[in-house]
């Protein structure tokens, strides 16, 4: 999903590195609201295993490998402001020392890749949460299905990119089949990664999850109310 410098010309990049730039901004206020002495710590093992994650690719077919974007698992971990920071700040390291996805195309990449996937996941996932059972047990399952749509809807959001200033000559019909065809794939390897991970934290300390606050309140009200009994 990373775009290489040169696949969009310059007033797309320019209008997307705009966005990008606003929605850091907005995330830097926001996310604040979102985290505390106990889970900021888990912002920066979040951005440092997305970063890890995203050096690991996995194929999918016909010599096309995807790696985890970390969009959704961001946000159900630490929420969605704080985790299109996280995201940034990977992408942005790569961009500067690993030459990864290009400069001029970093706004693209923080907009696909951070800003799509956060939204959308967490958007998801709330959804979800309302309408699945009220456990613990629903959320890393919800956290999958996010990430697995997050994916898709990033690659449509990156064709509607290429419509407006597209460099390659590709046609726009075969570019949109070839983006959701693959990444509906890559999805599927993203929502196992993601279920793995939040299951994992959930299971161990359910308090530091963002998207089991709700949750763990209730449960603790529930559990104070029997004692106070």
């Amino acid at each position: 999903m990373h775009v290489p410098d040169g696949f969009l010309d310059a007033p797309t990049s320019i209008a997307t590195g705009a966005v990008a730039a606003v929605a850091v901004g907005v995330a830097l206020q926001r996310a604040r609201r979102e985290l505390d002495d106990r889970t900021a710590p888990l912002a920066g093992l979040v951005a440092a295993f997305v970063f890890a994650a995203q050096m690991v690719n996995f194929p999918v077919g016909a010599g096309t490998s995807g790696h985890l974007m970390g969009g959704a698992l961001a946000a159900v971990l630490v929420g969605p402001w704080t985790a299109v920071l996280c995201v940034s700040v990977v992408l942005a390291v790569q961009a500067l020392v690993m030459a990864d996805g290009g400069l001029t195309a970093l706004g693209t990449n923080i907009v696909l890749i951070g800003v799509v996937t956060a939204g959308v996941g967490w958007a998801v996932f709330v959804v979800l949460r309302r309408v699945l059972p009220q456990r613990l047990s629903m959320i890393p399952i919800s956290a999958a299905v996010a990430a697995l749509l997050s994916v898709p809807a990033a690659a449509a959001v990156f064709t509607g990119l290429f419509a407006i200033g597209g460099q390659a000559p590709v046609d726009l019909a075969d570019v949109l089949t070839a983006m959701l065809g693959w990444h509906v794939l890559i999805g599927i390897g993203e929502a196992a990664v993601t279920g793995l991970v939040v299951s994992a934290v959930v299971s161990t300390r359910p308090d530091l999850v963002y998207g089991a606050r709700r949750l763990v309140a209730a449960r603790t009200a529930a559990l104070r109310e029997e004692v106070a009994a």
